[in-house]
């Protein structure tokens, strides 16, 4: 599982290859029950996400679909680097 990272993360590129344990808090819009049941996924930063970005980590779909309802858009998460 992969995610690209905003400019708070990416450190001139040191984040990428870096791995992080990515946790759903809620919905960021009125999707209900946006989480689910407090999957976590482990992704590997692989990407830089350019000026645009929506938030600090973009999951890649597996990712996202793993921890959330993919049709809930966007999510608020908790991440640690492990």
């Amino acid at each position: 599982m992969v995610a690209g990272v905003s400019d708070a993360l990416w450190n001139n590129g040191r984040a990428c290859g870096k791995s992080y344990r990515v946790k759903c808090l809620g919905g960021a819009n009125e999707a209900p029950h946006p989480c689910k049941n407090g999957n976590t996924a482990v992704v590997k930063v692989v990407d830089y996400c350019k000026a645009g970005c929506q938030g600090i980590i973009n999951l890649s779909k597996y990712a996202f679909s793993t921890i959330a309802d993919p049709d809930a858009g966007i999510i608020q998460v908790e991440f640690n680097e492990v």
